[in-house]
Formats: C-alpha cells, structure tokens, sequence
C-alpha cells in the first residue's frame, strides 16, 4: 500500500524565510508558486507597459503603478503580478495587506510562468477584487483582457483602459509595447 503525499502548507509569513535568490515565490491558498526570475524580453515589456501607466495614473496623483506589486490575503495567499495599479487613497506602507483594492493586475507570460498566470492566478485575481486583469503574450503578440470570470477578450492592436472612478483612458499600443521583443 502506498502512503499518501503530503502537500506542505505556506503561510504569507513564511515568505519572509525564502531566500533572496532572484526566484518569485507566491502563495496560493497555502501551496507555494515558485518560478525563476524573469528575462530581458519580459522586463522591456513591462518597462514598456509601464512607461505608458504611470503618466496616465501615477503622476497625477490618482494610483499607483507598482512592478511588481503584491495582491496579499493572508495567511494562505499572496501573489505578485508584474504590474499592479492601486488607487492612491491607500497610504504608502509596509505592508501589502493594508491594500485592498486593484485596479488592474498585469502578468507577461513566460516560459516558467504560463501555467500559473493562465490557469491559477487570473481567476484569483479576479476572486480576490482585481477589477481587470492582463495577460500578455509576446509569442502571440497579444493580451487577454479579462474583467470577470469566464470572460475575456483578446487584444492585437491597442488595449483601452478606463480606470475606475476615473475620467481617463488609457491606450496602450500593443505594436510599441512588442516591437523588436
């Protein structure tokens, strides 16, 4: 007879034990997500999205644009997407958990990260208040915009961001933010 594997259960505070080794260590419901840190090509997308957000949200004082940021629910979860934008009603603090509220979480597939991204983490975002979620593909050259569970749209050409409470949109140009990656 075979005895049963048993699946060891993280808490966000035993985060603070994982070494500083360049790894992404994320929670899910206790279950550690570890995946290696990301490339170049990764990194000038989100440098890229970025340069786009932060004029849009951050310099007018109405969010902040974090790469990356932290989603943290403890104990069980704590998930860190590329780049995550608050509204800036939530005062700068140590701690993630004082966050709750997310406007848009954005996850750069990688070769070590797709899995997770699609599978596990974009529904969790959207269960745990994320108001938008993106996942972008530069093998596709594309983002799937999701907004609620069970629905989604993929995107080639500009993404269209209306950040609540906000009269602004956002236009981020898929072929800048792909070109030469």
């Amino acid at each position: 007879m075979g005895m049963a594997a048993t699946i060891p259960y993280y808490t966000v505070d035993d985060l603070d034990r994982f070494p500083r080794d360049g790894n992404r260590y994320e929670l899910l419901d206790g279950v550690l997500l570890v995946t290696p840190a990301p490339g170049t090509p990764h990194q000038l997308i989100v440098s890229r999205m970025m340069s786009v957000l932060l004029p849009a949200v951050q310099d007018s004082g109405h969010a902040f644009v974090l790469a990356p940021g932290v989603v943290s629910f403890p104990p069980g979860t704590q998930l860190e997407p590329d780049i995550l934008v608050t509204p800036a009603r939530f005062p700068v603090s140590e701690r993630w958990s004082d966050v709750r509220d997310y406007w848009l979480a954005v996850e750069v597939y990688s070769r070590s990260s797709r899995i997770y991204d699609h599978d596990f983490k974009r529904d969790n975002y959207l269960k745990l208040g994320v108001k938008e979620v993106w996942l972008v593909d530069r093998v596709a050259r594309s983002v799937e915009v999701s907004r609620e569970l069970g629905a989604n749209e993929v995107v080639r050409d500009v993404i269209v961001w209306r950040p609540p409470s906000l009269d602004v949109e956002v236009r981020v140009d898929l072929h800048a933010v792909f070109g030469g990656v």
